[in-house]
């Protein structure tokens, strides 16, 4: 039972393709081990599989791809917000404030 020795909560975000090609791999595996292999299983052994393999150029390119996606959807939502700002500010209306 070392798996679940030590565990946190994590919220991850995939796309819906991504979703689905992980839950094919659980079907496949819950069938031919005739054993419940539920999506959660699967991705935990796809984490620490990728983790195994740091190294590999592939792994490492794909790291890559995923953080300038995140900072490209970071950076547009900060312009929207941005330009939604101005255009309230133009129209005569104080922006909101923000709560801390």
């Amino acid at each position: 039972m070392g798996v679940l020795e030590d565990r946190t909560t994590v919220l991850l975000i995939l796309s819906r393709d991504i979703l689905d090609r992980a839950r094919v791999v659980a079907a496949k595996a819950t069938i031919s081990h005739k054993l419940p292999v539920s999506l959660q299983i699967v991705l935990r052994a796809l984490i620490e599989e990728g983790l195994r393999r740091s190294g590999d150029p592939a792994f490492v390119a794909n790291v890559e791809r995923q953080a300038r996606a995140v900072r490209q959807q970071r950076s547009m939502a900060r312009r929207r917000r941005a330009e939604a700002g101005n255009a309230r500010s133009q129209s005569g209306r104080q922006p909101a404030r923000r709560r801390m």
